[in-house]
């Protein structure tokens, strides 16, 4: 670790992730740079009731993705002034394009412009309890098109497609992608199970949200369902046979869906991605600032 701070000879440290925040206080300190080389936290655990081990006394600031994450911290002995609520990290792309590029984006697909538009996503490995949602969604008589991802689960992808083949309603199977904010932008609602960025990255797009929780979620993302159905921008699937009948409600009932999409643009934060950036980079000092300035970010950021 010596090594890596003698050759890069950061400005600032950032960390993503509750436990390297630990170790970089703790090498900054027995190198004495810990004065000089602030430490920033971007907690991408975004609702109330998270784990304390995102509390660390020795981190310069904090940057949260909403008031109620600010107010956990607080509550785990962290100084307000040390706290800064600038949205989730959310990559631009998942940025809200208009009405026209996402009939665009179904188009690409070979679906309805115009159609409402329903995406089933199964997460990167593929599985929980998607396919038995899927499998659901299909025996349902609905006016909706269906894009169904199963990540790198090719067994699965091979199993959708056969219970696509039954459906009365069009649908698209995709195995892995690494354009999911173009499925995202095609969908009207998506159907998973909730992760802190996963979930802002929907409702960037304007996308509401069935949250899976037939499995009892984690308390972590339990937070972030109760959160997020609370606000009006997502709805609570305890079983999987209740899936027909709350997407026939969000179809038929145009004032429903109408203010479930209005709630995503209240809890997404626009150009959050920027301003953490800004905010990193006020703390580098100005005699820091040339072109081969670095900063050093925790891995998997």
């Amino acid at each position: 670790m010596r090594d890596l701070f003698e050759r890069w000879c950061p400005h600032i440290v950032v960390s993503v992730h509750p436990l390297t925040q630990h170790i970089f206080a703790r090498v900054l300190k027995d190198l004495g740079l810990a004065d000089r080389i602030p430490l920033v936290t971007v907690v991408t655990d975004p609702y109330y009731g998270f784990w304390k081990g995102w509390a660390c006394d020795d981190v310069t600031l904090y940057l949260v993705a909403t008031e109620d994450a600010r107010r956990q911290l607080v509550d785990y002995g962290i100084a307000p002034e040390r706290i800064k609520v600038s949205g989730m990290p959310v990559h631009p792309k998942f940025d809200f394009p208009g009405e026209l590029a996402a009939q665009a984006a179904r188009r690409a697909l070979g679906l309805e412009p115009e159609k409402f538009t329903v995406f089933l996503n199964a997460g990167w490995e593929g599985g929980g309890n998607i396919p038995q949602i899927f499998r659901e969604l299909v025996r349902g008589e609905l006016d909706v098109q269906a894009i169904f991802l199963a990540g790198k689960n090719e067994a699965l992808r091979s199993e959708a497609e056969t219970v696509a083949a039954e459906a009365s309603f069009p649908i698209k199977v995709i195995g892995y992608s690494d354009e999911v904010e173009q499925l995202m932008r095609a969908a009207n609602v998506m159907i998973s199970k909730l992760g802190g960025l996963t979930t802002f990255e929907a409702l960037n797009c304007h996308v509401p949200i069935i949250a899976d929780t037939i499995t009892e979620p984690m308390p972590q993302e339990a937070s972030t369902v109760k959160s997020i159905v609370k606000s009006g921008a997502a709805v609570m699937l305890q079983r999987a046979s209740d899936i027909v009948p709350i997407v026939h409600r969000m179809v038929e009932d145009s004032k429903h869906y109408a203010a479930l999409r209005a709630a995503t643009i209240t809890i997404a934060i626009p150009n959050a991605t920027r301003r953490i950036v800004e905010e990193i980079t006020a703390l580098i000092p100005e005699s820091g600032t040339s072109s081969d300035d670095s900063l050093i970010v925790e891995p998997g950021s």
